[in-house]
Protein backbone atom coordinates (compact mmCIF):
# COMPACT_ATOMS: atom_id res chain seq x y z
CA UNK A 1 0.00 0.00 0.00
CA UNK A 2 2.82 2.17 0.66
CA UNK A 3 4.51 1.91 -2.71
CA UNK A 4 0.73 2.70 -4.47
CA UNK A 5 1.00 5.74 -2.16
CA UNK A 6 3.74 6.44 -3.24
CA UNK A 7 3.87 5.99 -7.13
CA UNK A 8 0.42 7.70 -6.71
CA UNK A 9 1.44 10.89 -4.89
CA UNK A 10 4.40 11.21 -7.90
CA UNK A 11 1.79 10.72 -10.83
CA UNK A 12 2.35 7.14 -11.59
CA UNK A 13 -0.49 4.67 -12.35
CA UNK A 14 -1.65 1.25 -10.92
CA UNK A 15 -3.47 -1.66 -11.73
CA UNK A 16 -5.68 -2.89 -9.21
CA UNK A 17 -8.77 -5.51 -9.19
CA UNK A 18 -12.42 -3.90 -9.43
CA UNK A 19 -15.64 -5.92 -10.12
CA UNK A 20 -15.17 -7.17 -13.47
CA UNK A 21 -11.17 -6.63 -14.28
CA UNK A 22 -8.30 -5.00 -13.09
CA UNK A 23 -8.61 -1.31 -13.60
CA UNK A 24 -5.54 0.98 -14.62
CA UNK A 25 -5.42 4.33 -11.75
CA UNK A 26 -3.76 7.43 -10.76
CA UNK A 27 -5.27 10.33 -8.16
CA UNK A 28 -8.34 12.04 -9.90
CA UNK A 29 -6.80 15.56 -9.73
CA UNK A 30 -4.06 15.13 -11.45
CA UNK A 31 -3.85 15.63 -15.05
CA UNK A 32 -0.04 14.31 -15.71
CA UNK A 33 -1.14 11.19 -14.39
CA UNK A 34 -4.65 10.98 -16.35
CA UNK A 35 -2.77 11.73 -19.35
CA UNK A 36 -0.32 8.72 -18.69
CA UNK A 37 -3.58 6.49 -18.45
CA UNK A 38 -4.83 7.26 -21.44
CA UNK A 39 -1.44 6.85 -23.35
CA UNK A 40 -0.91 3.39 -21.64
CA UNK A 41 -4.37 2.48 -22.89
CA UNK A 42 -3.94 4.10 -26.30
CA UNK A 43 -7.07 5.98 -25.24
CA UNK A 44 -8.84 8.98 -27.43
CA UNK A 45 -8.53 11.64 -24.88
CA UNK A 46 -11.97 12.97 -25.42
CA UNK A 47 -13.82 9.71 -23.81
CA UNK A 48 -13.12 10.80 -20.25
CA UNK A 49 -12.69 8.47 -17.61
CA UNK A 50 -14.67 6.99 -14.87
CA UNK A 51 -13.54 7.80 -10.74
CA UNK A 52 -14.38 5.35 -8.03
CA UNK A 53 -14.59 5.56 -4.68
CA UNK A 54 -14.96 3.92 -0.97
CA UNK A 55 -17.98 6.45 -0.06
CA UNK A 56 -19.33 9.86 -1.26
CA UNK A 57 -16.81 11.70 0.67
CA UNK A 58 -13.97 10.94 -1.53
CA UNK A 59 -15.98 12.32 -4.53
CA UNK A 60 -17.86 15.82 -3.48
CA UNK A 61 -15.32 17.66 -4.43
CA UNK A 62 -14.98 16.25 -7.67
CA UNK A 63 -19.12 17.11 -8.64
CA UNK A 64 -21.02 20.36 -8.40
CA UNK A 65 -23.23 20.49 -5.16
CA UNK A 66 -26.22 18.25 -5.42
CA UNK A 67 -29.40 18.44 -3.11
CA UNK A 68 -29.72 16.26 -0.05
CA UNK A 69 -32.60 14.40 -1.99
CA UNK A 70 -30.39 13.95 -5.08
CA UNK A 71 -27.56 12.23 -2.65
CA UNK A 72 -30.35 9.86 -1.11
CA UNK A 73 -31.33 9.05 -4.13
CA UNK A 74 -27.56 8.03 -5.43
CA UNK A 75 -27.49 5.91 -1.94
CA UNK A 76 -30.06 3.59 -3.46
CA UNK A 77 -27.64 2.81 -6.30
CA UNK A 78 -24.23 2.16 -3.99
CA UNK A 79 -22.18 0.65 -3.33
CA UNK A 80 -22.81 -0.97 -6.06
CA UNK A 81 -22.30 -1.85 -9.59
CA UNK A 82 -23.70 1.96 -10.92
CA UNK A 83 -21.80 4.07 -12.41
CA UNK A 84 -23.44 7.92 -12.34
CA UNK A 85 -22.78 11.00 -15.16
CA UNK A 86 -22.87 13.68 -12.49
CA UNK A 87 -22.44 17.70 -13.22
CA UNK A 88 -18.47 18.18 -12.77
CA UNK A 89 -16.76 20.68 -10.44
CA UNK A 90 -14.48 23.50 -11.75
CA UNK A 91 -11.72 21.45 -11.11
CA UNK A 92 -12.00 18.51 -12.55
CA UNK A 93 -9.12 18.40 -14.89
CA UNK A 94 -10.54 18.50 -18.84
CA UNK A 95 -8.73 15.35 -19.40
CA UNK A 96 -10.53 13.29 -16.81
CA UNK A 97 -13.85 14.47 -18.18
CA UNK A 98 -12.85 14.16 -22.11
CA UNK A 99 -15.27 16.10 -23.80
CA UNK A 100 -18.22 16.14 -21.84
CA UNK A 101 -19.39 18.43 -19.07
CA UNK A 102 -20.06 15.64 -16.71
CA UNK A 103 -18.20 13.25 -14.72
CA UNK A 104 -18.57 9.02 -14.39
CA UNK A 105 -18.57 8.52 -10.42
CA UNK A 106 -19.62 5.20 -8.73
CA UNK A 107 -18.99 3.95 -5.38
CA UNK A 108 -17.43 0.58 -5.60
CA UNK A 109 -18.64 -2.00 -4.11
CA UNK A 110 -15.63 -4.41 -4.95
CA UNK A 111 -14.05 -4.53 -1.07
CA UNK A 112 -10.17 -4.64 -2.70
CA UNK A 113 -10.81 -1.19 -4.80
CA UNK A 114 -13.01 0.08 -1.82
CA UNK A 115 -10.24 -0.90 0.62
CA UNK A 116 -7.87 0.29 -1.67
CA UNK A 117 -9.39 4.04 -1.55
CA UNK A 118 -9.93 4.42 1.94
CA UNK A 119 -6.31 3.46 2.54
CA UNK A 120 -5.01 5.81 0.40
CA UNK A 121 -7.82 8.34 1.56
CA UNK A 122 -8.40 9.29 -2.16
CA UNK A 123 -10.99 8.45 -5.34
CA UNK A 124 -9.08 6.83 -7.96
CA UNK A 125 -9.45 6.64 -11.80
CA UNK A 126 -10.55 3.62 -12.84
CA UNK A 127 -10.43 2.57 -16.09
CA UNK A 128 -10.28 -1.43 -17.44
CA UNK A 129 -6.87 -2.11 -17.46
CA UNK A 130 -6.19 -2.90 -21.54
CA UNK A 131 -5.16 -1.29 -24.80
CA UNK A 132 -8.08 0.61 -26.29
CA UNK A 133 -10.34 -2.15 -28.14
CA UNK A 134 -8.88 -5.07 -26.35
CA UNK A 135 -9.96 -7.51 -23.77
CA UNK A 136 -9.50 -6.36 -20.27
CA UNK A 137 -7.54 -8.19 -18.13
CA UNK A 138 -8.18 -10.37 -15.55
CA UNK A 139 -5.32 -10.71 -13.17
CA UNK A 140 -2.37 -9.07 -12.01
CA UNK A 141 0.28 -11.29 -14.19
CA UNK A 142 -1.72 -10.30 -17.40
CA UNK A 143 -1.35 -6.48 -16.14
CA UNK A 144 1.98 -7.52 -15.56
CA UNK A 145 3.01 -8.88 -18.82
CA UNK A 146 1.13 -5.80 -20.89
CA UNK A 147 2.21 -3.09 -18.92
CA UNK A 148 5.64 -4.05 -17.34
CA UNK A 149 7.28 -1.07 -15.40
CA UNK A 150 4.94 1.47 -16.86
CA UNK A 151 2.35 0.65 -13.81
CA UNK A 152 2.61 -0.37 -10.23
CA UNK A 153 0.45 -3.91 -10.71
CA UNK A 154 -1.01 -4.79 -7.43
CA UNK A 155 -2.15 -8.32 -6.56
CA UNK A 156 -6.19 -8.65 -5.99
CA UNK A 157 -8.98 -10.61 -7.32
CA UNK A 158 -11.57 -9.41 -9.58
CA UNK A 159 -15.24 -9.71 -8.66
CA UNK A 160 -17.77 -11.99 -10.01
CA UNK A 161 -19.39 -9.79 -12.35
CA UNK A 162 -18.95 -10.38 -16.23
CA UNK A 163 -19.96 -6.91 -17.34
CA UNK A 164 -18.48 -3.52 -16.62
CA UNK A 165 -21.05 -1.25 -14.75
CA UNK A 166 -23.67 0.10 -15.87
CA UNK A 167 -23.24 3.61 -16.92
CA UNK A 168 -26.21 6.01 -16.22
CA UNK A 169 -26.96 10.31 -17.02
CA UNK A 170 -28.24 11.14 -13.31
CA UNK A 171 -29.91 14.08 -14.68
CA UNK A 172 -31.99 12.34 -17.58
CA UNK A 173 -32.02 8.52 -16.29
CA UNK A 174 -30.79 7.22 -19.56
CA UNK A 175 -28.76 4.28 -19.55
CA UNK A 176 -25.48 4.55 -21.51
CA UNK A 177 -24.02 1.24 -21.24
Amino acid sequence: MQQAAARLRAGGVIAYSTESCFGLGCLPEDARAIRRVLAVKARPNHKGLIVIAADVSQIRHLVQPLTAAQWAELAGYWPGPYTFLLPASHQVPPALRGRHAQLAVRITAHGEAAALCRALGTALVSTSANRAGQRSLKTARACRQAFGERVLTLPGRIGKRRKPSTIIDFASGRVLR
